[in-house]
């Protein structure tokens, strides 16, 4: 029966002429295809050598599947119709890979068990369809981030811990094909003469990779996994990301328009931390988001995404996320939210602040709420207007309500380490009074940290705000706990 799947027969040869063998696909090397050993009678399995011990035997294995696997992917490229692969179903794709792969190893006198068998097939599928052997890490959900240090090193990050794994690229060309097949697919390149790309998958997850010869011991990637599920407050509740005080301040916070920074270091969970605090807004109110990469979850019904776009190779067509801010203006949005500020923008995200647009939130590269000010001066100044500092912060302090600190722990958990309020300026300096923070207690012998989440003692600036909007909060949540 003949397969959609499968490329159109050649021309059949002329009655006693040799039938031509499949030639090696452009994807790789075709002299570089290694020669599978055989038994003499040219049946059975490769000849591999007596192994010394178990983990010989295993590595000798893995070669011999390495070489089976690249012939075997220059076969299927051959013989599979890719344009014909777009929108059919995995279960069709895995049959008829299954099929041809059973059908090209007869063909070549190869036997091989079932186990192993079934580890072929599974990838190839993953190097035809997938993105080869990061395809399995893609799909553990216990994967934050995948990390390539050449096609020998990958690592992984589980629970805020970095992690070797076993997964090896056969070489760097083997490398450098599942990149171009990334960076292809969203219209990007990357060679020696533009050495680094950033992209983002069809699930969402943000890639980032640096070749040679900027890379010096092999291709560079870094790939930030997309979470599926949504996090809400209740959620980051239970996992200790703050307590359930510091959740009902930032319900009334967000649903009476406060703006919100949420600042901290790379990895420490302000895209989440952000998702969570838009489960606070009304459905009634339009909301337009701005990123470098789509990567915000809105739980909203009125929710409008915009994403930056670098130049082409020519060097033109970019479209900044500055460009989308003051575009977002002209589009009347109730609240703007920037995914992550982080240059000239921050002009545009003040004034968006300052003009009738409350309630709008970003984030930003701090380690506190005083150096989060202080960033925000700082990119002021990178943006080339020319004002007084005086001016500068007291844009700040009239622009920004809220500044929430969040923090990755030496321990790998994450943790919202501070809630502060701007409340206004005293002489040049802009005046804050932090009213929630996460007080370290010590440390478990396995390197857990222990804590506790406190109030500070100080009455919310915004208390007489919150009852307007009909958020009585008691006094009580301002309380600091007792010292144990």
């Amino acid at each position: 029966m003949f397969s959609k799947y499968k490329k159109p027969a050649s021309p059949q040869p002329v009655s006693g002429a040799p039938v031509p063998l499949p030639t090696a696909a452009p994807a790789a090397d075709p002299a570089a295809a290694p020669k599978i050993a055989r038994k003499p009678n040219g049946g059975g399995e490769p000849v591999v050598p007596a192994a010394a011990g178990s983990a010989d035997k295993e590595a000798k294995r893995r070669q011999r599947l390495d070489e089976i696997k690249t012939e075997m992917h220059h076969r299927l490229l051959e013989n599979l119709n890719l344009s014909a692969l777009e929108g059919a179903k995995e279960s069709e794709l895995r049959s008829e890979i299954s099929a041809i792969t059973s059908d090209e190893l007869n063909e070549m006198g190869i036997v091989l068990n079932r186990e192993d068998r079934q580890t072929l097939q599974s990838e190839l599928f993953d190097e035809v369809t997938g993105l080869g052997p990061l395809e399995t890490l893609l799909k553990d959900d216990t994967v934050n981030d995948i990390l390539v240090n050449g096609p020998n090193r990958v690592f992984v990050e589980r629970a805020g811990r970095l992690q070797l794994t076993d997964i090896r690229f056969k070489d760097e060309r083997h490398l450098l094909r599942i990149i171009d097949k990334i960076v292809s697919a969203v219209g990007r390149r990357v060679d020696e003469s533009t050495p680094y790309v950033d992209a983002r998958l069809k699930d969402g997850s943000r890639f980032n990779a640096m070749v040679p010869p900027i890379a010096v011991d092999g291709s560079l990637v870094s790939i930030r996994k997309f979470k599926k599920e949504k996090l809400g407050i209740d959620d980051l509740v239970k996992f200790g990301a703050f307590s359930e005080e510091m959740a009902a301040y930032l319900q009334a916070a967000c649903a009476c328009r406060l703006n919100v920074i949420v600042s901290g270091g790379t990895g420490s969970g302000k895209t989440t931390t952000l998702n969570a605090l838009s489960s606070f807004i009304d459905n009634k109110e339009r909301i337009l988001t701005i990123e470098d990469t789509a990567e915000l979850q809105l739980q909203q019904v009125h929710v409008g995404r915009m994403e930056s776009r670098p130049p082409n190779v020519e060097g033109k067509g970019a479209v900044t996320q500055r460009d989308c801010l003051r575009n977002a203006l002209r589009m009347r949005p109730d609240r703007i939210i920037v995914g992550e500020t982080r240059g000239e923008e921050v002009i545009d995200m003040l004034q968006a602040m300052n003009t009738g647009h409350d309630g709008s939130m970003t984030t930003i590269h701090a380690n506190s709420a005083r150096d989060a000010c202080s960033r925000l001066e700082n990119m002021v100044a990178m943006a080339g207007i020319e004002m007084p500092i005086k001016a500068v912060r007291a844009q700040i302090a009239s622009a920004v309500n809220l500044i929430v600190q969040a923090s990755r722990l030496q321990d790998g958990s994450r943790r919202m380490v501070s809630i502060t309020e701007v409340t206004g300026m005293e002489g040049e300096v802009i005046s804050m009074q932090e009213v929630f923070r996460y007080q370290r207690l010590g440390l478990k012998p396995d390197g857990t940290i222990i804590g506790r989440f406190t109030a500070c003692g100080v009455r919310s600036h915004y208390s007489s705000r919150f009852k307007q909007w009909g958020y009585d909060l008691p006094m009580s949540i301002y309380d600091p706990v007792a010292a144990e």
